[in-house]
Parts: structure tokens; C-alpha cells; sequence
């Protein structure tokens, strides 16, 4: 009887244990099995989807800036410009050499930033730089900025896209032999010899006596890849511009020569003119003004295209079930076309914002650190799955808030953004990535079609 005793009691123990299990979808909801009712939905009829244009960005003062000539197969061609100020050795007013200066060279340092997005294998691009026509100002410029320059080329270089070599320079040393030293990654462009006689050496004492009159007069430089010049589609390259135009000269007092080097700094006050053509399909995509769902949806960074999407029917799902339902989780799922990341990554990152009423931008309530439902950058997603093949958002509590009628949608989009930033979610436009992604719209004929997919808990009152 003992044993018959333990026996009884570990199977009733087993079947406490048992019963006490829930399905997750109903933790944290403190209701009963008499009172809701589990349920997963994959929701595709409630989604509208369509491609937009971005709106213009600001461009100045920029710690990654485009320069790009890329002719994309599928959204047609985009070129980038750097507008950028040359300041005087040290920002101050500047002494000659004494003696005759003679020009060895000179050569103009671009750093590489991460970013560049387009051929690297068979595309040969060509830089030019030309002398600005307008100085830039310490103030706010846009994409659509458009500069003018002189015609005439006082550098350029043929190069390939190797963003990521290190290269071996000489170190001009005075008094001593040269020295051959490895640097990070950056693109060297000579500069004519006439030019910096021109705008230094030649140059009259009033040119040279602060830098604000020097930047008057000598404005700045114009940089732009050469159309004819690149082979192949080409791509878009990201600057520091953290750099200098160096000068390497000899000067002869009559009795000694002194070799040496002295260095004009780029300006932190610069822009990125941003000018496109697009293709024929993306053409026909933004002439779609009937608010249609679309079968196929573009992303295109530096701040190209964008996607705009709305949830006309979330109430609706109520009234089918006929009460209330407290979303459990609510995720959407953006797949690129099969095939179109190649030989073209898709954009690595997008992000998710809305208008409020005020028309600007906002955090969702799952991207808000303010919301208490927020889980978090890393829960709210964005990153494109290498494995997956798609991207994913946590929408919950945003679908929640629109199901329930406490917020109105004025507007909800979906953009690349810059991979750079971590900590945050970022939901400004941005032109500081290159990237794009070619994704699958509302096509009911697709498996990869856009979904939202909803784990609800439905409440019975």
C-alpha cells in the first residue's frame, strides 16, 4: 500500500504539472481557458505597399560623404559630388619658403569610410577635381544642391575599387632620406603643379594672410567621377574627407635645398549633390498614384527610394472574430525578389517610421525607448537575414495602437539607413549608404510575397 501511495501521488504531481503548461502567446495576459482563445494569423490582404521618392536631405557637414557615378541595371543611374573648402596650412595665415620653391608634387588624400556599395570586380573609375566656383559656406545644404565650377581639370586619377588595401607611400622627412611606409586605405589623387603655384606659392601675401581670405578666393574643389572615363556600371564610394591636399616641394636659398612638404586640410564645410535618371520601371512605379498595392516595392539608398505602407483593414479582423484580440506579436516580413542581390547585395539595413500629426517624423512604439513595449534596437529588427533571405520589424504594439483606434497612421514608411549607427533607431533619411533592394510587394502569386504575421490572443467577454 506504501508504494501504491507514492505511485498515486507522483501521478497526481505529474498532472499539476502538466496542466499548469500555456501556450507563450498567452503569457502576461492574466486570463483563463474559459476566457480567451489562442490563435495565429499570416495577414496579407490588410497590407497596401508602394514606392515613393525620398525627400531631399541635408547633405553639409556629413562624417561619410558620397561620391558615385553608378548605373544600376534595374533603378536606372545615380551620381554623387563632393563640394568641399581648402584651408590654409594649419587654418592660419601662411609664410613662404624663402628661395625658389619648386613643385616635386602633390597629391590629394581621400580616406575610404565604409560603405561603398557597386562593382568592385570589373568597373575602372576615373576622378576628376576641379576648382570651385562658389565658395561653400558654413551652412545647411540639400542633395539637390547644384554647384558651380571652372572647366578646367586640376587633378584626376584612374583607379579600381579597393576600398579595404592599405598602400605604400613616401614619408618626407627634412634632413633625412625618405622613408617608404604603409597607410590605410585611401584614394591618392595628383594634382596639377599649376594649380597649387596658382593658389600658394604665386599667390599674393593678401591671399595668404588668413584663411578666411583664402577660402574667398581659392573657394574650394569639385569632385566627381568622370562618365566617360569609368567602365562598366560603376558604384558609389564614402569619404571621410578627414584629409589634406599635400605638397611636396624643394626650396633653394642659393646656398642649400631643403626638401619638404606642407599640407592645405580639407574643410569641414562640405556637401554631396545627389543627381539621378531613373529607369523606366521605377518610372512607371512613382506615376502609380491610385494608393494601389504593388507587386514589386524599391529601396535605393542616398536617400533614393522608399517604400510607403499602410494596414487599411486592421479593425476589420475584429469585427471577423468578434472580439476584442490582444496582439501577442505582430511581425512583418520584407523579402528581396529571388535573384536581384545579385552580383548586388541588398541594402543591409532598413528602418521603420511614421508621420505624426504634425507631418515629421517619429519613432514606432516598438522603436521608442519612451514606450514601456519597446524591446529594444535589436527586437525591433531592421537587418537583413543572410540565412533567412529577408528582413524583419516587430510591430506589435504599433499594430496594436492602430487596431485599437489610439493612434492614427498619417503616413508609415520603410527606408535604408546607415548601417553605422548601433545604439539607436535611426528614422531620418539618410545619404550616407549607397545600398538598394528590389523587394516582393503584396504579388498574391508569390511565396515571398510581404506578410504580417499576427499572434493574437482572442478575449471572450
Amino acid at each position: 500500500m506504501k508504494f501504491l501511495r507514492l505511485d498515486l501521488l507522483t501521478l497526481l504531481i505529474s498532472l499539476f504539472i502538466l496542466n499548469s503548461c500555456r501556450n507563450e502567446s498567452t503569457i502576461g495576459l492574466g486570463v483563463t481557458s474559459s476566457t480567451q482563445l489562442n490563435s495565429t494569423m499570416i495577414d496579407t490582404a490588410t497590407i497596401v505597399v508602394n514606392t515613393v521618392p525620398e525627400d531631399s536631405v541635408v547633405t553639409s557637414g556629413l562624417t561619410k560623404n558620397a561620391l558615385g557615378y553608378f548605373q544600376d541595371p534595374v533603378l536606372g543611374t545615380t551620381e554623387a559630388n563632393i563640394a568641399v573648402a581648402l584651408n590654409l596650412p594649419n587654418q592660419n595665415a601662411y609664410s613662404l619658403p624663402t628661395g625658389t620653391v619648386t613643385v616635386d608634387s602633390a597629391v590629394l588624400v581621400l580616406k575610404y569610410a565604409d560603405g561603398f556599395y557597386g562593382d568592385s570586380l570589373t568597373s575602372r573609375y576615373k576622378i576628376n577635381v576641379y576648382q570651385l566656383a562658389e565658395r561653400p559656406l558654413n551652412q545647411t545644404y540639400f542633395n539637390t544642391k547644384s554647384w558651380n565650377y571652372n572647366n578646367t581639370i586640376v587633378g584626376t586619377r584612374s583607379f579600381y575599387a579597393r576600398t579595404h588595401d592599405s598602400v605604400k607611400i613616401y614619408d618626407i622627412i627634412t634632413g633625412a632620406p625618405d622613408t617608404l611606409k604603409r597607410v590605410g586605405p585611401q584614394l591618392r589623387v595628383p594634382i596639377d603643379k599649376n594649380f597649387i603655384n596658382t593658389i600658394l606659392f604665386n599667390a599674393s601675401s593678401a591671399q595668404l594672410s588668413s584663411n578666411t581670405v583664402f577660402l574667398n578666393n581659392v573657394k574650394g574643389l569639385y569632385l566627381t567621377l568622370d562618365k566617360s572615363g569609368t567602365t562598366g556600371p560603376g558604384g558609389t564610394f564614402m569619404f571621410s574627407l578627414a584629409d589634406s591636399l599635400n605638397v611636396y616641394y624643394r626650396a633653394n636659398n642659393g646656398t642649400t635645398i631643403d626638401t619638404a612638404t606642407v599640407s592645405l586640410p580639407l574643410s569641414s564645410t562640405h556637401a554631396v549633390q545627389i543627381k539621378r535618371t531613373p529607369s523606366t520601371a521605377v518610372t512607371t512605379e512613382l506615376a502609380n498614384t491610385t494608393g494601389g498595392s504593388r507587386d514589386v516595392i524599391y529601396f535605393q539608398g542616398l536617400a533614393g527610394l522608399k517604400a510607403k505602407i499602410s494596414f487599411p483593414y486592421l479593425k476589420s479582423i475584429i469585427k471577423t472574430i468578434g472580439s476584442r484580440i490582444v496582439i501577442n506579436k505582430a511581425e512583418l516580413v520584407i523579402t528581396p525578389v529571388p535573384g536581384s542581390n545579385i552580383p548586388y547585395n541588398a541594402q543591409p539595413k532598413l528602418t521603420m517610421y511614421r508621420y505624426d500629426i504634425a507631418h515629421t517624423l517619429a519613432e514606432l512604439p516598438d522603436a521608442s525607448s519612451n514606450d514601456a513595449r519597446s524591446g529594444g534596437i535589436g527586437v525591433f529588427g531592421g537587418y537583413y537575414s543572410p540565412s533567412l533571405k529577408n528582413y524583419h520589424f516587430t510591430v506589435t504594439a504599433y499594430i496594436q495602437d492602430l487596431m485599437d483606434g489610439k493612434t492614427i497612421d498619417y503616413g508609415t514608411y520603410i527606408a535604408p539607413v546607415d548601417t553605422t549607427n548601433t545604439q539607436t533607431v535611426d528614422i531620418a533619411p539618410t545619404p550616407q549608404t549607397g545600398g538598394r533592394t528590389i523587394a516582393v510587394g503584396t504579388d498574391k502569386t508569390s511565396p515571398y510575397r510581404i506578410k504580417l504575421n499576427i499572434t493574437y490572443t482572442k478575449i471572450n467577454n
